[in-house]
């Protein structure tokens, strides 16, 4: 199992002087998962590793307010790597993401990648290490003002000439070139949709390489003159982008979901921490699914989840359970498919990871798994089975969100509070915009 590796501040400054690096960019993410960078120069990395690189946090989403906005980045030298596309100059360009810090050096409370680490000190007390694996799709289109498509492909599509197989190809050596391990890369279901996955590794080198994966995705595509976007649904009638991730809890070198004696090989902390993703998947939604656009994806037909289920083989269910091979122990996981990769993987990996520690600690028991398609079940059985529906908008997610104390919990007061306001901010702006729809629906006739 790959894990994070450890570099230290001497490590960094050799390397740059070793690679001729001039200019280094400070990234860190804001509450809605965009990246924010600023650049130093080589001349000022020692002093940056050692203090941090001071900014006004009052002009970034969901940090400081404007009376207390004095902010410092600290960049992690375990995140230290060249940036592959701008190896064409003179002088090299390397990246660091940074930890955001008050001038007295207490961590910030509302950094995402802080809030990761305090639900990964959750998971450690526990004797617990928190590993991923996301599925993160994506378009191609010919540019950023239409969703006019590269191809017409469909699910593992080979159909020469595919003009974006050199794109994946060229995104999948600068990931590798950073660090990055990739799995594989392949067309999806719908026309111009892609995938690239990621190799299992620990939560926090994930959540950084997630945002590494979507900033790099889009570079390759600007380089051949298209547009790459993580909408989650760009095109109607078609399916959307998801991001399942693939989830396990280790207790050292053990896979702590494995029992061999195990009809479905699910040990009891697996089985609670399912039952924990489950009863609180209603909670999390508007973490995992965070945008207005999330909520046309998870919609009947396209095969993403509607349904509050678990599964072994059924890809109609929340949660499904990849078949288990012998020899394997160490590949037993959960799925949760919900997410979409324009979401914080700060704090959906955050808010997943507590959810199914609540199960572990609060000793939740599993429902039965749904082997049936959940979709053709009428209403009246699912009612019965005790299958609930995820949030059907964005509105009702956060109304979930804002009386969830798992969320509150994990999230902390500041990113909790931060987070529902700026989320009822999109919808109010959503539901006051006129729509295509509504001009065509009802314009002739009202």
């Amino acid at each position: 199992m790959a894990t994070r590796s450890v570099k230290d501040k001497e490590y960094v400054l050799k390397m740059a002087k070793e690679a001729n690096v001039k200019f280094i960019r400070l990234w860190f993410t804001d509450i809605l998962g965009f990246v924010k960078s600023f650049a130093i120069t080589v001349e000022e990395l020692e002093g940056a590793l050692e203090e941090g690189m001071g900014f006004d946090g009052s002009s970034i989403e969901g940090f400081a307010r404007i009376d207390e906005s004095d902010m410092m980045a600290r960049p992690d030298p375990n995140t230290f790597c060249l940036i592959p596309w701008r190896q064409k100059d003179e002088f090299a360009v390397a990246r660091m993401f940074c930890d955001i810090v008050r001038p007295d050096g207490s961590p910030f409370e509302g950094d995402p990648r802080y809030i990761l680490k305090q639900n990964l000190k959750r998971a450690a007390k526990l004797g617990l290490t928190f590993y991923v694996g996301p599925e993160l799709e994506f378009f191609y289109f010919k540019d950023n003002t239409s969703t006019e498509p590269l191809d017409n492909g469909g699910y593992f599509d080979l159909t020469p000439p595919d003009p974006a197989a050199d794109l994946r190809r060229d995104t999948v050596l600068m990931l590798e070139s950073m660090g990055i391990g990739v799995e594989y890369s392949h067309h999806e279901v719908s026309p111009s949709q892609h995938e690239i996955d990621l190799r299992y590794t620990d939560a926090l080198t994930m959540a950084d390489a997630a945002m590494t994966y979507r900033v790099t995705v889009k570079e390759v595509a600007q380089k051949y003159g298209v547009y790459a976007t993580f909408m989650p649904k760009p095109i109607f009638g078609m399916n959307g982008s998801g991001m399942h991730v693939h989830q396990s809890l280790f207790k050292g070198d053990k896979n702590a979901f494995f029992d061999a004696k195990d009809k479905y090989h699910l040990s009891k902390i697996a089985k609670n921490y399912i039952a924990g993703l489950l009863k609180h998947s209603r909670e999390i939604t508007s973490v995992t699914s965070q945008w207005v656009n999330s909520y046309k994806r998870l919609v009947p037909g396209y095969e993403a989840p509607v349904y509050i289920a678990w599964a072994k083989r059924n890809r109609s269910t929340l949660v499904r359970i990849p078949e288990y091979k012998p020899g394997k122990e160490k590949a037993t996981r959960v799925e949760y498919r919900s997410p979409d990769p324009a979401c914080n993987p700060y704090l959906a990996f955050s808010v997943m990871l507590a959810a199914g520690l609540e199960g572990i600690e609060k000793n939740y028991e599993l429902m039965p798994p749904m082997e049936e398609n959940v979709f053709e079940l009428t209403p009246e059985e699912r009612t019965k089975r005790g299958i609930k529906p995820l949030p059907g908008d964005l509105y009702e997610a956060i109304l979930e969100t804002e009386k969830s104390s798992v969320v509150r919990k994990a999230l902390g007061e500041h990113a909790f509070h931060t987070f529902i306001e700026n989320k009822k901010i999109e919808w109010d702006k959503y539901r006051a915009r006129v729509t295509d729809y509504e001009l065509k629906e009802y314009l002739s006739i009202l």
